[in-house]
């Protein structure tokens, strides 16, 4: 039992470092907390305010967080024997979602999330299955608003993951991963429209409610 803690108290820090909020500050001076419509510490906001450079080195930087400890954990424990390795699998996803060094406000953990389930490779490829469903629902079964999008996807990714991944214990991992960034989108979504009708106001537009 302790390895995986070990291992899970390690991804959840390595997540809960936000270098999409920390990297445009450091190298830009920008708060892409504060300058952001939904006051998100991710890896779209580092793009769009401080540019691609540092978004780039954003993204790659959350992908590492995510993908690193799962994998040297993958490496070194059994996946399948206890059911604690989902623990160890959403703990970087956790970490980014719950970040105790923002007062639990993390970010909304989509790219920590593909970060975590590549670290399965090669033993599991169940992060195509979640790159498969954001691509039809990107490209075939088009959903614009970016925040259904991702619902969408991460509630249909639970399912599946039951269905297509014969470990139980990787697919209760993605449950979890699922719930965290679901709840972060839904938690997120009164703000954001808060801060829409403020803007709306504040231009002299009519805004029915």
């Amino acid at each position: 039992m302790l390895p995986y803690l070990f291992y899970a108290l390690l991804g959840f820090l390595s997540g809960s470092i936000l270098y999409s909020a920390l990297l445009p500050r450091w190298l830009r001076g920008i708060d892409i907390v504060a300058g952001s419509d939904d006051h998100n510490p991710g890896a779209a906001n580092a793009f769009l305010l401080a540019g691609p450079q540092v978004g780039v080195l954003c993204v790659l930087c959350d992908l590492a967080k995510g993908f690193l400890p799962v994998f040297w954990a993958a490496s070194r424990l059994p996946t399948q024997e206890r059911l604690l390795f989902s623990l160890v699998l959403a703990a970087p996803v956790l970490g980014h979602a719950f970040s105790p060094w923002r007062q639990g406000r993390g970010g909304k953990a989509i790219t920590a999330s593909f970060g975590a389930l590549l670290g399965l490779l090669p033993g599991s490829l169940v992060v195509f299955w979640l790159a498969a469903l954001y691509l039809f629902f990107s490209l075939i079964a088009v959903i614009p608003d970016h925040r259904l999008r991702t619902l969408a996807t991460f509630s249909l990714f639970t399912g599946g993951s039951f269905l297509l991944c014969p470990n139980k214990c990787i697919a209760a991992g993605c449950t979890l991963i699922s719930a965290a960034v679901i709840f972060r989108h839904l938690s997120g979504a009164p703000h954001l429209r808060q801060e829409r009708l403020k803007k709306a106001f504040a231009r002299g537009y009519s805004v029915e409610k």
